[in-house]
């Protein structure tokens, strides 16, 4: 009987522990698809500038890439073109609009927010990432400082084609602000 017993108690341990393990995987998975979901955000777009988008009211600026400014600080970014000046940000934002038209986007939020306390992330219309869209075809720049370099590849390529703003003359965006921000 006392065998018998201690194979039972055994047994109750061995299912107790493989009981527990599973339950852990369970809440593992439970959590991680909830933490994912929390960092989506879905929806029509607003788009604010060349890098920057409105959905259901959260602003969320691409990471990692900048594109000229349609207004920042009362100026508007100008490109030269066949020596004439054009409103280089209009002219990246209405490439956003028109990328985008009608398309739902799904965007993934970073943890952190910027310093201006929007929502930083990528988005995408079905699989297609609109950040490497603008740097690709050249209406937004691979912003190094924060991109690390993930998308040189997609800049060089417009760079060499002479795409959207490499085909005219124009200021790094973030070069430009560091100018406007000196002036005031």
């Amino acid at each position: 009987m006392k065998k018998l017993e201690k194979k039972w108690m055994s047994l109750m341990k061995k299912l107790s522990l493989i009981l527990s393990r599973i339950i852990i995987i369970i809440l593992f998975f439970f959590s991680s698809s909830y933490s994912d979901e929390k960092n989506i955000i879905k929806g029509k777009a607003i788009v604010v500038d060349g890098d920057t988008i409105k959905i259901k009211g959260e602003q969320i600026r691409f990471g990692g890439i900048d594109a000229p400014e349609s207004y920042y600080r009362g100026k508007k970014q100008t490109c030269i073109e066949n020596n004439k000046k054009i409103f280089c940000g209009q002219i990246s934002k209405d490439k956003l609009i028109e990328k985008i038209g009608n398309n739902s986007i799904n965007c993934k939020i970073e943890k952190n927010k910027d310093k201006y306390k929007r929502s930083v992330g990528e988005c995408f219309i079905k699989k297609e990432s609109l950040s490497v869209f603008m740097v690709r075809n050249g209406y937004a720049f691979d912003w190094p400082y924060y991109s690390k370099g993930k998308f040189a590849n997609d800049q060089e390529y417009a760079k060499i084609n002479k795409l959207g703003f490499w085909n005219m003359k124009f200021e790094y965006p973030w070069e430009w602000k560091e100018k406007i921000r000196k002036n005031k």
